[in-house]
């Protein structure tokens, strides 16, 4: 079935997946078998199953055996034939996944690569890249998340006393700036700057 079938699964957990589903299955269709064997059976494979993945972690010659190389299936522009065949993917499935990285050009693709897990990491070349600010030296402003101080008409009392602001100045800014109340909000955020966005129920 290829990679795509058991998509993120690794081989391994498909496979012990599929052990333990079919140990479980017979006594569950057969009350004459009783659970005892397939608990004991289960537990031995769980075990063996964690002493797998230390192993994976231990050494790195195991872990290459259970989890495949990625497969270069663009490379400078260029459709690697050889690659598609040995990842099971057609070039409509390379096409559709360029597509949902707003890619319309193969040409502009410096390096594809089908993971193990199932996913493609595509690299443009860099002339085709976007400009971002550290590109042109431009000075930016540090990364702000927005606290999330009301929710579905509550207000999250946690984040208020985190960024110190009290009940009584969202409801008094809900008046002021939105002239509604707290009961009408389906989200509110505020960041930093004491930006307050409000959503309210339409």
């Amino acid at each position: 079935m290829g990679q795509r079938a058991i998509s993120q699964l690794r081989p391994l957990d498909f496979a012990i997946a599929l052990v333990i589903g079919n140990i479980i299955a017979h006594p569950l269709s057969d009350a004459k078998l009783g659970l005892k064997g397939s608990i004991i059976t289960t537990i031995v494979l769980v075990i063996l199953y964690l002493g797998g993945i230390f192993i994976i972690l231990k050494w790195p010659w195991f872990r290459r055996l259970m989890t495949p190389a990625p497969i270069t299936v663009v490379q400078n522009g260029e459709i690697i034939s050889k690659g598609l065949k040995k990842a099971r993917i057609s070039i409509d499935l390379l096409l559709e996944e360029l597509r949902k990285k707003k890619i319309e050009d193969v040409k502009k693709v410096a390096l594809a690569m089908w993971e193990a897990d199932g996913k493609f990491s595509i690299f443009l070349d860099p002339k085709y890249e976007s400009l971002t600010p550290s590109s042109i030296q431009l000075e930016t402003q540090p990364f702000d998340f927005p606290k999330t101080i009301i929710k579905e008409g509550k207000i999250n009392s946690k984040e208020l006393k985190l960024i110190q602001k009290s009940e009584e100045w969202v409801i008094s800014s809900l008046k002021n700036l939105y002239q509604t109340e707290v009961k009408n909000v389906l989200f509110a955020t505020l960041d930093s700057q004491d930006n307050l966005k409000v959503f309210l129920y339409k």
